[in-house]
């Protein structure tokens, strides 16, 4: 398969001579071949990497510290790229952010290769881990983020945590993507989960009190 389109992000700092997106692109291209041809994360050395991509193995060691931060980068060049939230509401936001899982859930379904590399990252903790950390967290950061503005708002209620609200939301969506592979993912989902979970979160008007029983005139016997 073709590697998304768009960079992807460096998950360590910038190092040595400045670098190159073509020769880039050839390194994750070299390492997405491999694991085509089915060779498991565990055996894919820099150097045969570095012999599949046409370049040295210093020219990897430039971009990346190690195995865990290029195979994170590959994963993430291979999935859809992160949405650009539309900013004018909450709701909006969120059924952005959960398009996107649901995007990433069909195509997780379409790709053999990518879900036979997941279920390879789940075995190796130190791989699972970077992408958790660089990929994962700054994702569900971003869906909590998006709960802080509409607490500010007014679109969510003060009250409600932000953790669980996040889980709420995207746990749906999980749950069909991951644990459900038989379960459909149709177009309209996101707009489903959100508009549901939000009938429950969003801010209503206090009820009016009930009136007072003893202030009530008493029939007369």
């Amino acid at each position: 398969m073709r590697l998304a389109d768009g960079r992807p992000r460096s998950v360590g700092p910038a190092r040595g001579r400045p670098r190159s997106e073509a020769v880039e692109s050839a390194i994750l291209e070299g390492v997405m071949k491999l694991l085509e041809d089915g060779v498991p994360l565990a055996e894919l050395s820099i150097e045969r990497i570095a012999r599949t991509a046409g370049v040295g193995k210093a020219t990897i060691y430039r971009r990346w510290n190690g195995k865990e931060e290029l195979f994170v980068d590959v994963m993430r060049a291979a999935e859809p790229p992160d949405p650009e939230l539309p900013g004018t509401s909450m709701r909006d936001d969120l059924v952005v952010l959960l398009e996107s899982l649901r995007r990433r859930g069909l195509m997780n379904r379409s790709s053999a290769i990518l879900h036979n590399v997941y279920a390879q990252m789940k075995s190796s903790p130190r791989i699972w881990n970077a992408y958790h950390v660089n990929v994962v967290n700054p994702r569900r950061e971003l869906g909590k983020e998006v709960l802080r503005r509409g607490q500010r708002n007014g679109e969510l209620r003060a009250d409600v945590d932000l953790d669980l609200a996040n889980d709420m939301f995207t746990g749906p969506m999980l749950l069909r993507a991951i644990l459900r592979p038989d379960a459909e993912l149709p177009e309209g989902l996101a707009e489903q989960i959100v508009d549901s979970v939000l009938a429950g979160l969003r801010p209503v008007s206090s009820p009016a009190p009930a009136p007072d029983r003893d202030s009530q005139p008493q029939p007369q016997p």
